[in-house]
């Protein structure tokens, strides 16, 4: 099991490129393995793509995936304390849905390269987009939970950070998962 567990995080870092720019990774990706392996399941979805161009399905959100959004408003439901401080969803809810916006469609040009490209950029913007969240509304915020502005967006900013890495862990595209790269088209394997 510790066997595993240390497998894990070693993919876990070959695969997550840590606190680098959009720019940094641009670069890195050029050589990289897992940058490599990604475009080639861009290149499944493209297959799926022109097969069907008429098959992409309406757009869905489940907010903030990975359950977050869905654990958020089952604490809100079940504790009468969480959803007087925290309401029933994240403040930093809008940034999901507009990532999810990106993943639906799973980028304008269908071409491997190109999703990767957007992909990578759609990721970053949703860092940026909750930690601009943090900046913006820290104060108000740091106000609503009883706590120091300067903290609230440092939490902020560290969950921008685990959702980066989650994400790029987990959005691949023909990933099987229901927030994958491209969900709104049938699944490729």
């Amino acid at each position: 099991m510790r066997m595993l567990k240390r497998l894990s995080l070693c993919l876990a870092a070959a695969f997550v490129p840590g606190h680098m720019s959009f720019a940094d990774e641009r670069d890195a990706a050029r050589f990289s393995f897992p940058a490599k392996v990604e475009i080639w399941r861009h290149s499944r979805l493209e297959l799926v793509r022109d097969s069907d161009p008429d098959a992409l399905q309406p757009f869905t959100t489940d907010g903030c995936s990975g359950g977050m959004s869905a654990a958020w408003e089952a604490l809100a439901e079940q504790s009468p304390w969480f959803y007087e401080v925290f309401e029933t969803q994240a403040p930093w809810h809008v940034c999901c849905v507009t990532h999810d916006r990106a993943y639906h469609l799973g980028g304008d040009d269908a071409a491997p390269e190109a999703g990767y490209w957007a992909r990578l950029q759609a990721d970053e913007a949703l860092r940026s987009c909750v930690q601009d969240v943090g900046q913006r509304d820290s104060a108000a915020l740091a106000a609503q939970y009883g706590r120091d502005a300067e903290e609230v967006a440092a939490i902020i900013t560290f969950v921008s950070q685990r959702m980066y890495e989650a994400v790029r862990l987990g959005g691949w595209p023909c990933s099987g998962l229901s927030w994958r790269w491209g969900y709104g088209w049938p699944q490729c394997w």
